[in-house]
């Protein structure tokens, strides 16, 4: 099984790519920082399994799942992150990953999640499984994407620049987030859609 580690945390990326390496079955083909360089080693290496973490730079590991899943790469995703929010869990499996694991889930549970994956099956950590199905985000992607912006401390206009709108649209998505999650403003619009895994 061939593996492409996608991990922006350094020692982890080489503790991961160590684990796996020792496993006679898997062979790691590269181990990269971000999320464009995992978006390069995936047309260049064509892995069977992508392991990603959800935070990256660039593109996030959700976002690498989105894209794998819509030019139909035949590569299987398996998240592996520190985030237990049923929120990151919908929306992997929206995106169609097909493994979701936590970080401080036990290191012999990786090798067998990514041989599960690998043979067609999926391997979700099982009690945010559960929690997945009890609450519906309420965000569409466009009040996503400026919301996290707006999180990052960019204005309205400085959302409309990044993302090529008008500063009147970008105010309409920030106020119809902050209506939807039913919040005084777009701070604690932003905090709370965090807390919850939507953004």
């Amino acid at each position: 099984m061939r593996v492409l580690l996608a991990e922006d945390q350094a020692m982890l990326r080489g503790a991961l790519a160590a684990l796996l390496g020792m496993e006679a079955d898997i062979e790691v083909v590269a181990a990269v920082a971000d999320g464009e360089a995992a978006w390069r080693a995936l047309q260049r290496h064509a892995p069977d399994v992508l392991v990603t973490d959800i935070e990256m730079p660039g593109l996030t590991g959700l976002e690498l799942a989105q894209r794998v899943h819509r030019h139909e790469l035949k590569t299987r995703v398996v998240i592996v992150t520190t985030f237990a929010r049923a929120g990151y869990l919908r929306r992997a499996l929206d995106a169609g990953v097909t493994g979701y694991l936590l970080k401080d889930a036990p290191a012999e549970q990786l090798a067998e999640a990514l041989r599960k994956v690998h043979a067609g099956g999926r391997a979700i950590d099982p009690e945010l499984a559960l929690e997945a199905w009890g609450e519906h985000d309420p965000l569409n992607d466009r009040e996503r994407q400026v919301l996290r912006l707006a999180g990052e401390g960019l204005s309205a206009g400085g959302i409309a620049e990044r993302l090529n709108l008008s500063p009147g649209t970008v105010r309409n998505y920030l106020s119809e987030a902050i209506g939807k999650l039913g919040v005084g403003n777009r701070i604690e619009a932003f905090r709370l859609a965090r807390q919850k895994g939507w953004l």
